[in-house]
């Protein structure tokens, strides 16, 4: 009854955006007013970032049981929205196509496919991974779609959308889905591990990868600290108690980057925190964030550990994404077989792969690497110029390091 009376309210109360191209000179504001429900900020967010919008600043505030939500966003030139069709769109989606983020609420989307097979793995980081990965799915007959995968604190996680070779379409046949598991596994185990790695494999397609692999880290506990890790370029996250008002306290200072304010908020609602009220203001550098949270059951964090879990994971989260090590792009003709062929000469030249972006469109393949030595120091300019060499400069290109924000 609770939860068809909370449908009936939103659906008295619909969502209501205003964009204003006018009242301010560098960025678009989008103000999002609505019934308030656990995870609809985050759904917002990532709505945006999907469309590949950068927000500069935001505010944050939910009391009461409705939210307004105030964006500053930008193109990822920097320029205000100036296309009247993506104004169009956002609007409508948000006001009218109710269903459209409620198909977000349940956290990464989910649909079934006929075209793909999806592959989850989580386990121990270790140099050539990914070309193991990628040599026994070739060696089994199948062809990598699409692929993320990210690395932090001694810890990997992949999503893999992979396809029969032969056939095109999703792998069904479940002797040959049983030896593919079998034999991922296999690759996953190291001596010594103390975690038992994991992994699925599904006829679903996963809709929104980056919250399902930030799920996947935290799992795994990739927040706990290893003594043999640096952390010097840690954010700086701090947490207190703000007991006139019966919240907790979070602000956060780290490097601007890309996606951060996403990551931030997808890490608080996977921990089952609300944001009730928060500020997040982007410079050329450093980005901050303050917000007041408390966790669903309408408690603020109530222990010191507690507060330790908290700020571990918000550190974790926020640093998975962080570009570490040297951008490799790849853009060429797909075959069957490239991603293990690229990744073997990576690996053969004592590379290791940090975080990866695997795609295809039609008939050419786009692949982004950031690698760095086996020590996790900076590339040889000499070893990227002898790979280049064997793969085509052309093909192969070092992206510039860039000064972007979220």
């Amino acid at each position: 009854m609770d939860d068809e009376f909370a449908k009936l309210i939103r659906r008295m109360n619909p969502p209501r955006v205003v964009i204003d191209n006018d009242v301010c000179e560098h960025a678009t504001v989008i103000q999002v007013d609505s019934v308030n429900r656990h995870g609809i900020l985050l759904e917002v967010i990532q709505f945006l970032v999907d469309l590949n919008l950068v927000i500069t600043k935001a505010y944050i505030s939910s009391d009461g049981g409705y939210l307004m939500d105030v964006f500053y966003v930008t193109d990822i030139n920097g320029q205000k929205i100036g296309d009247q069709a993506t104004i169009s769109y956002i609007k409508t989606t948000v006001e009218t196509n109710a269903s459209f983020l409620n198909s977000m609420r349940s956290s990464v989307g989910v649909v079934p496919s006929k075209e793909y097979t999806s592959i989850e793995l989580t386990g121990t980081d270790r140099p050539g991974l990914l070309s193991e990965v990628s040599a026994v799915l070739t060696d089994l007959s199948c062809s990598v779609v699409s692929a993320e995968i990210w690395t932090h604190n001694g810890r990997a996680a992949a999503l893999l959308h992979v396809k029969d070779q032969s056939s095109g379409c999703a792998i069904e046949d479940q002797k040959r889905l049983l030896k593919i598991k079998k034999l991922l596994c296999n690759v996953l185990r190291t001596n010594g591990d103390l975690r038992t790695p994991s992994m699925s494999i599904s006829s679903a397609r996963v809709l929104h990868g980056e919250r399902r692999l930030h799920q996947m880290l935290f799992a795994d506990r990739d927040f706990e600290r290893l003594d043999c890790v640096n952390y010097n370029s840690r954010p700086h996250v701090t947490i207190l108690d703000c007991s006139d008002r019966d919240y907790t306290a979070v602000t956060i200072r780290s490097k601007d980057r890309p996606k951060l304010l996403f990551d931030t908020v997808c890490c608080l609602t996977d921990m089952q925190y609300v944001v009730y009220h928060g500020t997040v203001v982007t410079g050329r550098m450093e980005a901050y964030q303050e917000y007041y949270i408390k966790h669903v059951d309408g408690f603020p964090i109530s222990s010191e550990a507690e507060r330790q879990r908290v700020m571990a994971c918000l550190e974790a989260a926020i640093e998975r994404r962080a570009s570490e090590g040297l951008e490799l792009e790849l853009y060429t003709d797909d075959r069957f077989g490239l991603l293990s062929d690229i990744t073997r000469i990576l690996r053969e030249y004592g590379l290791c792969i940090r975080r990866a972006e695997i795609s295809t469109m039609g008939r050419k393949a786009k692949d982004t690497f950031f690698v760095t030595d086996a020590s996790g120091n900076p590339v040889d300019p000499k070893i990227v110029d002898s790979i280049q060499h064997q793969i085509g400069r052309t093909i192969l290109q070092v992206i510039p390091l860039k000064n972007t924000r979220q």
